[in-house]
């Protein structure tokens, strides 16, 4: 095959165009299907479709971007072989490409990759190589090997060649749909979201382009809220796919001139999508995948949006299985089908019964309760809705004026994801006491690291940690301590991991603190 004329640094949109047109992707991945989805499109009042790149040999989008930039390499670089860094999708699209090419490809993952990816690398062809306790850190030793061996690095997004890649999914949705009214793209370090966005400002730029990001690693809108790319203090996991700290200098050039709106999601949301794309296509996104949709159900609202023909990527599904067992549980809050609810009643005979009755016969969902005084009881409860936030306002209102104390726990994040499982496990004694919660990485050794940092040194009066399935772990913690302890915070610095503190957060007032 013939050497592709490289692109410039910053390409014109005509450029653009012209290296999507002549992207040799096909070689690797496939023209995947745009698929209607008919509950969702009844339910919406809206053509929903949905553009299954799961059905890529990598099972995700990257592979189009990955095999581009390799294909375009001159004959030198090809012999020296490519290197990359990740722990996801990327990794698969960039071994996968390079074995199709007869090129050699080392894939540097952190060490806390799970399996699951580390074994699909290898099956692909490439070799794995774990370093790291995170990306940053496996990035960091991908690029020395570059320079100690010649590879090539083979970024994830920032990058003309790979952005072009992506942007083959943009013309199939053309050649698929003409009549498209927006396009929802997902978007991590951007790459997806401009390639698409500037081959249909090429071609037909009525259609509308919406970047979705998930809130909790919104680098593209930081970066435009700033008019330049910014590093996010601190990422969410959960959509691993899209936790990128900082947007591509390239992408967010791309992103800017061409983009016509954004829109970002919390994780519930992203879960209640999941189990969208579950229902109405059988397909099991991961969380990144299933972002695009969130983003247009979210916007959709926003906008009242009726009668149009909306299309959204299906990105990837790398889902790891024991992962689904947190969508499951908050899908329906992301579809805001269930409360969640403090709610103080007498302790007395009967008044849960009366509580019940009060609640009209709507189903209660959870119920937990421990015995604490004489007087009143406060218990965790959740409650089904039919018609969501609306039927949320009146059940809160119904139970004030029936004249019990109730606090709306359905947005709090320590709620659901910690105090819902320890309601009832109060101190029996009072205790001087704050509250932390932290992101552990899962990887042998973490706990015993946070025991020989912190356990040695103060009490630790609360621990709650529930496995998900994913890179990390949650952990809610509580110490031992008074407001002030300089030690303390210098202790939790030379730990690093996430943490936030939350000692003054309700449901860990009412339910579990002294």
């Amino acid at each position: 095959m013939a050497e592709s004329q490289p692109l410039s640094a910053q390409p014109s949109g005509a450029e653009y165009l012209r290296a999507v047109l002549r992207a040799p992707v096909y070689e690797a991945a496939q023209v995947t299907p745009l698929q209607k989805m008919e509950k969702i499109s009844a339910r919406l009042g809206n053509t929903i479709l949905v553009k299954r790149e799961d059905r890529q040999p990598v099972h995700s989008f990257k592979l189009r971007g990955a095999y581009a930039m390799i294909a375009g390499l001159n004959e030198d670089q090809k012999a020296q072989g490519v290197v990359t860094a990740s722990a996801g999708n990327h990794a698969q699209g960039v071994a996968l490409s390079a074995t199709k090419l007869g090129i050699k490809s080392l894939i540097v993952m952190p060490v806390a990759t799970a399996d699951i990816k580390v074994d699909a690398v290898r099956a692909f062809g490439g070799e794995a190589y774990l370093f790291g306790a995170n990306f940053d850190e496996a990035k960091a030793k991908a690029l020395e090997l570059a320079q100690q061996h010649g590879y090539t690095f083979v970024p994830p997004f920032d990058h003309p060649m790979v952005i072009a890649g992506q942007g083959t999914l943009a013309m199939e949705l053309l050649q698929q749909d003409a009549h498209l009214d927006r396009i929802f793209v997902p978007v991590g370090g951007g790459g997806l979201a401009a390639g698409v966005a500037v081959l249909i400002k090429q071609l037909m730029p009525q259609i509308k382009v919406i970047a979705v990001e998930a809130a909790d690693s919104a680098c593209l809108k930081a970066a435009l809220d700033a008019g330049h790319p910014v590093d996010l203090p601190r990422v969410g996991l959960f959509a691993e796919g899209v936790a990128v700290k900082r947007i591509g200098s390239e992408t967010f050039r791309l992103c800017q001139a061409y983009l016509d709106d954004i829109v970002t999601v919390d994780s519930d949301a992203i879960c209640a999508a999941v189990k969208d794309l579950f229902d109405d296509v059988r397909a099991v996104a991961e969380p990144s995948g299933a972002l695009a949709l969130a983003g247009m159900k979210k916007y959709i609202q926003q906008h009242q949006i009726k009668g149009e023909r909306l299309a959204h990527v299906l990105s990837g599904a790398n889902v790891n299985f024991h992962g689904l067992r947190y969508v499951s549980e908050r899908c329906e809050l992301g579809e805001q089908r269930e409360a969640l609810l403090a709610v103080t009643i007498p302790e007395q005979k009967g008044s849960f019964l009366r509580f019940c009755q009060l609640l009209g016969g709507r189903a209660v969902t959870e119920f937990n309760y421990r015995y604490a005084n004489a007087d009143d009881a406060c218990i965790f409860v959740g409650v089904r809705l039919t018609r969501g936030a609306e039927e949320r306002q009146e059940i809160l209102q119904l139970l004030g004026e029936g004249g019990y104390k109730v606090v709306d726990l359905s947005d709090d994040e320590m709620a659901k994801l910690h105090v819902r499982y320890m309601v009832g496990g109060r101190p029996s004694k009072p205790l001087r006491e704050r509250l932390f919660s932290f992101e552990f990485p899962e990887a042998p050794g973490a706990l015993l690291r946070f025991l020989q940092t912190l356990g040695t040194h103060w009490n630790i009066s609360l621990f709650h940690y529930r496995s998900h399935g994913t890179d990390y772990g949650r952990v809610l913690a509580a110490f031992e301590l008074s407001d002030s302890e300089p030690q303390f915070e210098e202790h939790l610095a030379a730990l690093g991991y996430d943490f936030h503190d939350e000692s003054d957060n309700p449901s860990f007032r009412f339910f579990l603190a002294g």
